[in-house]
């Protein structure tokens, strides 16, 4: 009853799904854009704790589902394992959704960042999260998965390809907007002299027949050459996977990610938020202007 009353009205809601593995920095991030949109963009958000093992938050979470149900409670009363226990709190959620929208309805006229968990397989074949962003589209919630990958993976030709996929196959099953990000930019960018390649390589995924050759030439990967060239040929034949790198302590960096974000899910910027973006351009040293920023068509 409480979805078709919702489905009735003509608001739209906006926000991002905040995704990756295990370490790869979400909820720093999410703590991070939280005070960066409601400081100096002037744009109200809230925050959204979905992961029911989250007991790290550096944010104050407007709607957390550990006061629904949580991993430990799980593990000890079902005598499951984390990961088991993790998957029945994902279904749990799902089967208890107006749980959840009861909640979203309280919160008006705020931008929302939804704080995932990181067991991967939630996103590649696991239906319960993509049944819920389902139920969400259809009231009228446009959201964008922002995908956060490590970007030590880099480092080595096999883990890169392992990321491309995992990217590639997360899109697929979520299918939703979605934003690729290297989150830990700034080690990156530290440690670029180690790189076999230049980090427009890695951002862009450029042409992955040089990285083919790696492969071909690896001590554990060359006796699989022909698996080699059709994992690279699936990859660039979608030609779906690109990065944003992220540097959380760097506001361009946010900037530049949010920018990206807001054009993959249509978020549209009153006034306000406007004058204070063209306030930050101002005083970045060398920023580039919107023309000269990430024009890509995310999916």
């Amino acid at each position: 009853m409480a979805l078709v009353k919702r489905m009735k009205t003509a608001e739209n809601f906006f926000g991002q799904i905040v995704i990756g593995p295990p370490g790869s920095g979400k909820t720093t991030y999410c703590g991070k854009v939280y005070d960066f949109y409601k400081d100096k963009l002037n744009r109200k958000v809230e925050v959204i704790n979905i992961d029911p093992a989250n007991e790290n938050m550096n944010y104050n979470p407007k709607i957390d589902i550990m006061q629904l149900i949580t991993v430990e409670e799980v593990m000890q009363n079902l005598n499951l394992g984390p990961n088991g226990a993790l998957m029945y709190c994902i279904e749990y959620l799902e089967e208890n959704f107006d749980w959840l929208l009861n909640q979203l309805m309280e919160i008006k006229d705020s931008y929302l960042i939804f704080d995932m968990p990181g067991q991967v397989e939630l996103y590649t074949h696991h239906s319960s999260l993509k049944c819920i962003f389902e139920k969400l589209e259809k009231l009228n919630y446009h959201l964008c998965a922002v995908h956060m990958i490590d970007s030590h993976y880099c480092s080595d030709p096999p883990k890169f390809i392992s990321t491309l996929l995992l990217s590639l196959s997360t899109m697929m099953q979520v299918a939703l907007p979605h934003v690729n990000v290297l989150s830990k930019a700034d080690l990156l960018k530290r440690n670029a002299s180690k790189l076999d390649f230049g980090l427009d390589f890695y951002t862009d995924v450029l042409d992955l027949e040089y990285l083919l050759d790696l492969l071909d030439d690896g001590q554990f990967t060359k006796k699989f050459k022909k698996l080699n060239a059709a994992i690279v040929e699936l990859i660039q034949d979608y030609g779906l996977v690109a990065f944003i790198p992220l540097d959380v302590k760097s506001e361009k960096s946010l900037l530049e990610l949010k920018s990206a974000i807001d054009k993959a899910n249509g978020y549209i910027y009153g006034s306000g938020e406007e004058r204070s973006i063209q306030a930050l351009l101002s005083c970045a040293v060398g920023a580039r202007t919107e023309t000269e920023r990430y024009d890509v068509d995310y999916m």
